[in-house]
This record gives structure tokens, C-alpha cells and sequence, in this order.
């Protein structure tokens, strides 16, 4: 029975747009993310992180036993169909860190130096600066450099060692792409010394997270309804001024202060902080440093050290965060390890960088993302040279080359040398005939005339046009 196109059904077209909160990357927003990553990567192996990895989803307990039940409705959580076990897609990474350090604690050596860079996901209603995917670079330092037996005092030192260090990779990445710390702050606070501090003033441990709530809620409160909540933990008007402010002014020679020292006794700050000073100098960037009685970070299972990377003048979300947590890995049944670190998602930090203009594009993008081809070959128009093109490129890729050739149907060399520039490639192969070629280097305009075919790999390889 033969086929008859009026009777055959009709097919509905149907277009999808991508889910909400997240990104469809084309080429060039590609490049952009892959600059990034790459970035992540270089700054961490500089500062001595070995690169690790788990998986997309875990079991839904991993994040429960760490944030209770309540976290669910912020996870994407999910049960096979026919299977019993929960599962969420990944939010964050340090429970999957703290899992897989518990299980080989006894073989790794210490201290541990850990990051990883990958996709999250999280079930938040998106808005600027947070989508529901996003990538996050994350470095963890897990041990410490000292003894098990050292001193308390000597264990203090080895933390705010390791907290500088931390916080160091973190500044070192941002300074690499040309950010300085006129444009970048990086408060600092410690949760537990304000919490024995508040225990002084006779707010009870049972309250901290409540306060703790309010501090990180701030930013969202008109001053005189964030003085009136403060209000009822015994602090007066004066008093949340400084919180409202914030920031302490802490030198490594000279107490904390934030210059209405009669308003708050900060002795406690500054005892608890200097350690972590003199290590912040020592690593030169304690200029990039804002001490701020108002980070607090909103996870619970923070314990010292905690901090916050904004942009000066506030104008986004924080690039970054993060911060003590020596309890976490015991919790998923590992020996007790103090450690610290911080995650940095890709979407504000994009932000930034567009904002200042340091987020490159055009042929400078694909040169900073590793995407420019070695070499883009064409003809001089001869027909001989013109069947010559593919077998050429395929010759270079087979050296390990990066190599290109035009798909369009022009022989027309200044339409062809356009397209080589608009990929970024680094050189112009012009087939002369079926035995040599010139070799255009892109870059400075020089060029090379009469290379052998076989001699092109070795001449692209080292540049020497």
C-alpha cells in the first residue's frame, strides 16, 4: 500500500525552553565558564590542593544527619522508581568530603589538602546571582601540621595557619584574574569566640543560633528594626551600631577596636583573632582583610573561623565562603579532624568580573580558556590545493594538533584568513601546492613561505615562524 502524505498524521511542533534556574551555554558562554574552571584549577594546584571528586547525587541522610530534616525542601530529591533508597542531587560538597576523608582518614596523610570544582544543585526560587545549577569550586585543608600531642596554644597556631592558608588560595585565584583589595573585601569572623562571648553577657548557648539568624539576616533589616530584634538579647542601641557596622579594625600589634571600645569590651576578639593575624600577615594579604562581628555564616557546623567574600560596596552576593569546621568529619564516622574551607560558586563571581571588566571575550576568551586551534588551514584556490585541505587537517590532529578548516564554499583567502581570527588560531596554513605552504603567525603578522607539508607539525609545535 503505497503512502499517502495528505492522510499521514499531522506532527505538532513543541519547543522547551531550558528549566528554570538554569543555563543553556553556547559556545562562547562555554569558553566562559571553562575560563573559569580552569582558573579554579590553577589557583589550587599553586597553592598545593590535590584535585578530587565524588558523585552528583548521594543518599538524602548524608545531608540530613548534617542539617536535619528541614533541608529537604531546599534539596532536588529523588527516588528511583521501584528502589528504596532517597537520594538528593549534590547542594554543597563537604558532606561528600567529609564521607570520603572518615572513609581512608588512617592512610591519607596530614595535613589533607582537597578541591574539587563541579556542578550543585539546589531547589531555591532563582534570582541574580543564584540559579538552581551552578558550578562551585571547593578547598578543603583537613588535619593540622603539628603533633597530636602538641599544646593547645601550638594547636592554635597550626589552625590560624591553616585558616590563612585557605583564605590565601581563595585571594590568590582572585587577584590572578586582576581583582586588588580595593574592589574585593574578605570579612573575617570566629564563631566560637563570640559565642563564649555572648555567654559572658548572659545570652545562654540556646539562643546563639537565634542570634546567629539575626546577624546573617542584616543586610535584609532596616537598622531600626535590626536594633529592636537585637534589642532582646540585652544590647542596646549603641551597642547594635557596632554590629550594624561591623567591622573591627585588628593589627597584629594592637588589640581590636572599632573605636567605641566604652560601647564593647572586643578583648575577646582580639585574643581569639591574633593567631590568625599574625598568619594573614605572614602570607601578605591581611590588607585584603575586613574583621566583621556580623559574618557568621548560617551553617551550623561551623566552629571557628568563619568568612565571606564580597565585592567593596556590596553591590552582589558573597563570591565566596566558608570557614572552620572541626566536628563535621567525626559526624560521618571518621576521627575527630579539625579542618577548614570554602566554596565559591561561579554565578556572582561572573557577575563580578563582568561588572569590572575583567571577564575576557572574543579571541582573548578563547585564549584564556585553552580553546584557540594551533593552526587553520586553507587553499590558495588551485584545485590541487583545494583537495588537499582535509587530509592536511587530519595530519595535524593525528600530531596532536589543534587544526581547522572553513566548511563554507568560498576560496575567496581574506573571507577564509577572517574566519581563522574570529577562532582565535594562533597560525594561518595557506597551501601554495601539493608539496609546501606559508605559514602566517597571527599574532605579529609574520610569515613563513615555502614550508614542506611534513615539516608543518614540527614548525607549529614550536612556533618558530
Amino acid at each position: 500500500m503505497s503512502g499517502n502524505p495528505q492522510n499521514a498524521p499531522s506532527k505538532t511542533s513543541v519547543s522547551f525552553a531550558a528549566p528554570k534556574g538554569t543555563r543553556d551555554l553556547y559556545p562562547l558562554d562555554a569558553a566562559k565558564r571553562r575560563f573559569i574552571m580552569e582558573a579554579w584549577r590553577s589557583a589550587s594546584i599553586r597553592f598545593g590542593f590535590d584535585e578530587i571528586d565524588g558523585p552528583t547525587f548521594e543518599h538524602l541522610d548524608l545531608y540530613t544527619v548534617k542539617s536535619g530534616e528541614g533541608i529537604v525542601s531546599e534539596l532536588f530529591s529523588f527516588r528511583r522508581a521501584g528502589g528504596d533508597d532517597d537520594y538528593a542531587l549534590r547542594p554543597e560538597f563537604t558532606p561528600t568530603l567529609a564521607r570520603m576523608y572518615a572513609a581512608q582518614a588512617r592512610q591519607l596523610q596530614r595535613p589533607t589538602k582537597w578541591f574539587m570544582a563541579g556542578p550543585f544543585f539546589r531547589a531555591e526560587r532563582p534570582q541574580r546571582g543564584r540559579l538552581r545549577e551552578f558550578l562551585q569550586w571547593n578547598a578543603d585543608y583537613l588535619g593540622l601540621d603539628v603533633p597530636d600531642d602538641a599544646t593547645e596554644q601550638t594547636k592554635d597556631e597550626a589552625r590560624a595557619r591553616a585558616d590563612a592558608e585557605v583564605i590565601s588560595c581563595c585571594i590568590g585565584f582572585l587577584r590572578e584574574l586582576g581583582l586588588g583589595p580595593s574592589q574585593i573585601r574578605v570579612k573575617v569572623n570566629h564563631r566560637s569566640a563570640l559565642s563564649r562571648w555572648l555567654v559572658s553577657r548572659n545570652v545562654p548557648e540556646p539562643r546563639h543560633a537565634e542570634l546567629f539568624g539575626l546577624l546573617d539576616a542584616k543586610a535584609k533589616m532596616r537598622p531600626e528594626e535590626f536594633a529592636q530584634k537585637l534589642a532582646a538579647f540585652g544590647f542596646s542601641p549603641q551597642q547594635s551600631e557596632v554590629f550594624q557596622k561591623g567591622l573591627i579594625r585588628v593589627t597584629i600589634d594592637n588589640p581590636a577596636s572599632t573605636g567605641e571600645d566604652e560601647v564593647l569590651d572586643l578583648t575577646f576578639f582580639s585574643e581569639a583573632v591574633a593567631p590568625l593575624v599574625r598568619a594573614l600577615t605572614a602570607a601578605g594579604v591581611l590588607d585584603w582583610i575586613d574583621f566583621d562581628l556580623s559574618i557568621v555564616r548560617g551553617l551550623a557546623y561551623y566552629t571557628g573561623m568563619v568568612f565571606e567574600v564580597h565585592e567593596a560596596g556590596g553591590k552582589e552576593r558573597a563570591i565566596a565562603g566558608g570557614g572552620r569546621y572541626d566536628g563535621l568529619v567525626s559526624l560521618f564516622g571518621g576521627p575527630s579532624t579539625p579542618a577548614v574551607g570554602f566554596g565559591m560558586g561561579d554565578v556572582v563571581l561572573s557577575l563580578v568580573l563582568e561588572e569590572c571588566g575583567l571577564m575576557p571575550t572574543g579571541t582573548a576568551l578563547l585564549q584564556r580558556s585553552g580553546l584557540c586551534p594551533d593552526a587553520f588551514v586553507i587553499s590558495n584556490g588551485a584545485p590541487e590545493t583545494l583537495s588537499l585541505v582535509t587530509s592536511v587537517v587530519a595530519g595535524l590532529r593525528e600530531q596532536g594538533l589543534h587544526a581547522r578548516h572553513s566548511y563554507r564554499s568560498t576560496t575567496n583567502i581574506g573571507k577564509l584568513m577572517k574566519d581563522a581570527v574570529a577562532c582565535g588560531s594562533r597560525f594561518v596554513v595557506i597551501l601554495e601546492s601539493v608539496a609546501v605552504a606559508t605559514v602566517k603567525n597571527l599574532a605579529d603578522g609574520s610569515q613563513q613561505q615555502g614550508v614542506p607539508l611534513d615539516g608543518l607539525p614540527h614548525l607549529l609545535r614550536n612556533s618558530c615562524v
